[in-house]
């Protein structure tokens, strides 16, 4: 989730949610979580559906949590707390085929001039 490509790539392919299990830390939780989920939302304009581990899994190691569902237009629809939960969603295609209509960004992409920036460089 933290690289845009594999997301973009199932997007092109037709994907319309995206789903990413994860366990970020309580250090990277707060600070990349949300934001990462609903950039991926909306470059992708795809739902996200992301569960969260969470708690603390021993002395050294405790996951953030939130889980969350976040629309294509990058607003976050449903979201967990710290702990143990559940979230509910209502998924509205036809709000996503909307959008993809209004704003078409995979026909406005320009790979012609930027080719393969997700490649390492040599």
């Amino acid at each position: 989730m933290r690289f845009p490509e594999l997301s973009l790539a199932l997007a092109q392919a037709g994907a319309e949610i995206l789903t990413y299990p994860s366990a970020f830390g309580t250090v990277t939780g707060p600070a990349h979580w949300e934001v990462l989920l609903r950039a991926r939302a909306i470059e992708t304009q795809c739902y996200v559906v992301a569960a969260a581990q969470c708690g603390c899994h021993h002395e050294k190691r405790a996951s953030y949590g939130h889980s969350m569902v976040v629309d294509p237009w990058g607003t976050v629809v449903a979201r967990c707390s710290e702990g143990p939960g559940l979230c509910l969603a209502r998924i509205d295609l036809s709000y996503l085929h909307q959008l993809r209509q209004h704003l078409p960004v995979f026909q406005h992409r320009r790979p012609d001039l930027y080719g393969n920036l997700g490649h390492p460089l040599s």
